[in-house]
């Protein structure tokens, strides 16, 4: 059977996940996933692609969601952590998503200094208000915090297997998963109407339509179109070569543009997920890519 073998989640938009045994799977992802987002001063979100120190802030949010701690992964620097008693109360102010205005609750000045003599660039700290009602497109629509997109972000091992079979061909090394930036890795053998094996079958979950992950349910939205944050060494925080891009521009481009690794998925029923819980899978479809 097809099993989830890790769980990440990132309560900061942009900066390192955290792996846990088990997390509650909310309608908007899982708990506090993507809850809290690093801005400019003019309230634009900030993102790896132009500031890759971000994977370097290490956050860390307590099961309430009411306090938060900001660490350093900084193998030069020597940035003490910050702990931040998170406020929903204060004024909302427009924030900037890919060109779309949300609201945002800000955390204060102290929050601010930190990250702005972190990153080197004057910053704010963000966090979604409990009145957040984005709406997600995709073939199964839903909402997600202040994600790219959709709530979950899945992938397989076999998917990640083959492209470094794929970069081995060209004498490039391989590469760590958290390049991608999952919320849910998968390994197994699911069952199914084409009776794939994900173990040996890579992308098999570009085809899952529904499934059931432990007690909760999740729809297809769409195939994970991939930018220049894979380029970023998530240990570093700098970006490396050409890598994956490269390769999977040889083989996994899409239709419509771009080239793609991984699916998206909105979720139709929350639920508790854990490490080792099957991934039965309800639906199958054709992959668009």
């Amino acid at each position: 059977m097809a099993t989830v073998v890790d769980l990440l989640t990132y309560p900061v938009k942009g900066c390192a996940g955290t792996s846990v045994d088990g997390a509650y799977l909310t309608p908007a992802g899982l708990a506090h996933d993507r809850s809290f987002m690093v801005v400019s001063l003019d309230g634009v979100y900030r993102t790896q692609r132009r500031d890759p120190r971000l994977a370097l802030v290490r956050p860390v949010v307590s099961a309430d969601g009411g306090r938060l701690t900001l660490a350093s992964a900084d193998p030069e620097g020597s940035h003490g952590a910050l702990h931040l008693d998170v406020t929903t109360s204060a004024p909302r102010r427009d924030v900037d998503l890919f060109g779309v205005t949300y609201q945002g609750i800000d955390q204060g000045d102290g929050a601010a200094a930190w990250l702005s003599d972190f990153l080197g660039t004057p910053s704010r700290l963000i966090r979604v208000p409990p009145e957040h009602d984005r709406k997600t497109d995709g073939l199964t629509p839903g909402t997600s915090g202040y994600a790219d997109s959709s709530a979950v972000h899945l992938l397989s091992r076999a998917s990640l297997a083959h492209l470094h079979t794929k970069m081995a061909e060209r004498g490039a090394p391989p590469l760590a998963m958290d390049r991608f930036r999952p919320n849910i890795v998968i390994d197994g053998h699911p069952e199914g109407r084409h009776g794939e094996d994900w173990s040996a079958a890579p992308h098999a979950e570009d085809r899952i339509r529904r499934m059931t992950i432990g007690a909760a349910d999740l729809g297809y939205t769409k195939l994970a179109v991939r930018c220049a944050v894979t380029l970023v060494d998530q240990e570093a925080g700098a970006r490396g070569g050409p890598e994956p891009l490269r390769t999977l521009a040889d083989y996994r481009r899409a239709p419509g543009g771009g080239v793609v690794f991984g699916a998206k998925f909105s979720v139709v029923r929350a639920g508790k997920l854990s490490v080792g819980d099957e991934v039965v899978v309800q639906e199958w479809g054709d992959a668009e890519a």
